[in-house]
């Protein structure tokens, strides 16, 4: 029998996919108790945040919901500062879960926080470029994968990637894209700054290597660039 589609209120949605994943969700209060502990961080709008389980995605909805918060309460009056800000903050977010409904429960849910304050905004001079940049950002960095073997589950020799979005010379983005394994190798030398980090203090050696570089690109446009 086919699993049944995620309860996203519920902390377990089947006794069969706790005995078989060990899936429990964590609750609101939960999260957002725990997400306090670094509340600096998880307002702050380019900081970046992984989740390597992240389920449905309910620390990640909680991390976008403050980001997006703050980017309206500051930029609201200006349309494309707004938006550009907006895919800063929803590119700074990245999740890996091994069931696939998780993942596209997880995507549509974001993809729902920004729509929704998105149109309550500009409901009259909606960009669909926007919102295809959001979601492209979104099919990059929520990952069906095992944070265990690094791997894909698709292809189980295939290696997590992951993109990496950097905010250029106003509304230019530059992608970078790095295989989890890499991340995590740089990220254990105790280089300053953790995953993605431009600058590092430490032996050049250590640096993560990107798979793939992409050439600037406007933030509206991201998708016309594979």
């Amino acid at each position: 029998m086919e699993p049944k589609e995620p309860q996203i209120n519920k902390q377990v949605v089947s006794k069969q996919r706790v005995a078989d994943h060990g899936e429990v969700y964590t609750s609101e209060r939960e999260v957002n108790a725990m997400l306090d502990l670094v509340k600096q961080e998880s307002v702050r709008i380019e900081s970046r945040f992984l989740e390597p389980a992240c389920g449905t995605g309910n620390f990640l909805i909680e991390i976008l919901r403050r980001k997006l918060n703050i980017v309206a309460n500051r930029y609201r009056k200006n349309q494309i500062e707004f938006e550009r800000y907006s895919v800063i903050a929803i590119s700074s977010i990245y999740g890996i879960d091994i069931l696939e409904d998780n993942i596209e429960a997880c995507k549509s849910r974001l993809l729902e926080l920004f729509e929704t304050g998105y149109k309550k905004l500009y409901m009259d001079n909606i960009k669909g470029t926007c919102i295809k940049s959001v979601k492209f950002i979104l099919n990059r960095n929520i990952i069906l994968g095992d944070a265990l073997t690094l791997k894909t589950v698709d292809n189980p020799e295939e290696p997590i990637i992951f993109s990496e979005w950097s905010p250029v010379n106003g509304n230019m983005i530059k992608r970078r894209d790095f295989t989890m394994c890499n991340l995590l190798e740089a990220e254990s030398s105790k280089i300053s700054g953790g995953l993605f980090e431009d600058v590092y203090e430490s032996d050049p050696a250590f640096l993560p290597k990107p798979v793939k570089e992409y050439p600037l690109t406007h933030f509206l446009r991201i998708t016309n660039v594979e």
